[in-house]
């Protein structure tokens, strides 16, 4: 370990990347390769009353046309099946896909994804998190748009309340986040003579993708071969399903290999984005700094579909209370659907919403009583054997030190001020 460990290691492709080596996915080219482009919803949330592709057959160059009734098995997820790769009934925000071509050049399959003609009886949107939870809202998944709850309880919040000296209640908001990787989400996917299937895409989960196009396409994963290509930047947002299964589903009925890759716009309209947050937060402090309670109400959108949003709210569940030592703690949870850009994981998976909440309201309690604020963090951090909300111990905590140290390097105070 001390061979790497704090040492300077070169990347093993480094040298492909700085002399424009490297093989991207969209690099490749096969014989007879076919250009492809999907149909997405035209409404953030509708019901498909009629696909009609006619016209678009009749394109010179088209190869393939599919519609959600040539997907073998029509739904995929992380913890919940709740999206599908070509919509059926009902679309739920303006990146959903309704039908996909494939064509022997992209402008005669923009062309023709641009003929097909959908009808869509609109229905009423729900874009506000807080609105969405409510009862009378408009459902964008049966009968409730909380997909998920998580609770995490230590110690007695009330009895926190009533030792403490001080109570400080605030409410911070983060943002939906783009990753905005240099790289689209690309795909090339062929078949041989055998139906055995192999695509090649810039992913951070192969395995996860094989094992999701095996259910779809409803074929055995050991005829399946994900190749992972250089990855142009991915952030998280390239470890699930995108383009990948339509790629699949249209080389499949073409015979031929067929490239997908998504445009600016579209990485935009219908890739996934980092959670927006709406984090409530109560703390009870004594008046020296130390803290006694803290309650934690996070409402997280997850869009339209689940993804990897029950993952990311247990992340930050778990991480909400900060690295601090608080005896009475109550945190809950809800992932909450709208007809919104679709959650997925982002660098921290969860975890920088709530490191920007708690510590935004570290900084408003250490005003509120007058305080240093690198006092009042130093005063509660987490030491050795600390026990976290969940129960866990902390066997080793180096936090202090290395708040000491970076506080050194950047001369936390100059002549008594804070800076």
């Amino acid at each position: 370990m001390t061979q790497v460990v704090g040492q300077r290691i070169p990347r093993h492709d480094a040298l492909q990347q700085v002399t424009g080596t490297s093989i991207y996915t969209n690099d490749l080219i096969r014989p007879g390769m076919l250009h492809s482009k999907a149909v997405r919803s035209a409404f953030p949330h509708a019901a498909i009353v009629e696909v009609d592709t006619s016209k678009a057959i009749h394109i010179p160059g088209v190869a393939a046309i599919i519609t959600a009734r040539d997907v073998p098995n029509n739904s995929y997820g992380f913890t919940h099946m709740d999206q599908e790769v070509l919509c059926t009934s009902k679309v739920r925000y303006r990146g959903d896909l309704v039908a996909a071509v494939a064509a022997d050049s992209l402008d005669a399959a923009e062309e023709a994804a641009s003929l097909i003609e959908v009808e869509y009886h609109p229905l009423p949107a729900v874009f506000d998190v807080l609105e969405a939870m409510k009862p009378d809202a408009p459902k964008v998944h049966g009968a409730s748009n909380i997909a998920a709850r998580v609770c995490i309880t230590s110690g007695d919040i009330e009895q926190g309340w009533r030792e403490s000296d001080v109570v400080v209640e605030e409410t911070i908001r983060t943002q939906r986040q783009e990753h905005c990787q240099l790289e689209p989400h690309v795909a090339l996917a062929e078949v041989d003579s055998t139906g055995f299937i192999t695509v090649h895409s810039s992913l951070q989960r192969p395995f996860r993708i094989a094992a999701d196009l095996s259910r779809i396409l409803q074929v055995p994963i050991n005829r399946i071969r994900v190749v992972n290509s250089a990855v142009g930047g991915g952030f998280g947002g390239k470890g699930e399903l995108s383009v990948e299964a339509i790629a699949c589903l249209l080389a499949l009925h073409a015979r031929k290999p067929v490239v997908m890759s998504l445009t600016r716009e579209e990485e935009f309209r219908s890739t996934t984005v980092r959670h927006p947050d709406i984090a409530m937060y109560k703390t009870g402090v004594k008046k020296d700094g130390t803290l006694v309670a803290r309650q934690i109400d996070i409402v997280r959108d997850t869009g339209a579909y689940v993804s990897q949003g029950q993952a990311t709210l247990n992340k930050a569940c778990i991480l909400a209370a900060g690295p601090y030592r608080i005896p009475n703690v109550k945190i809950t949870g809800h992932l909450v659907y709208t007809n919104s850009s679709i959650g997925g994981a982002m660098r921290g998976a969860g975890a920088p919403q709530v490191a920007f909440a708690c510590e935004t309201h570290m900084d408003t309690i250490a005003e509120t009583l007058g305080m240093d604020p690198l006092e009042l963090r130093l005063k509660n951090i987490l030491e050795d054997y600390s026990t976290l909300p969940t129960g866990q111990v902390l066997e080793k905590v180096t936090l202090r030190e290395t708040i000491q140290r970076a506080v050194e390097i950047m001369g936390w105070k100059r002549d008594g001020d804070w800076l």
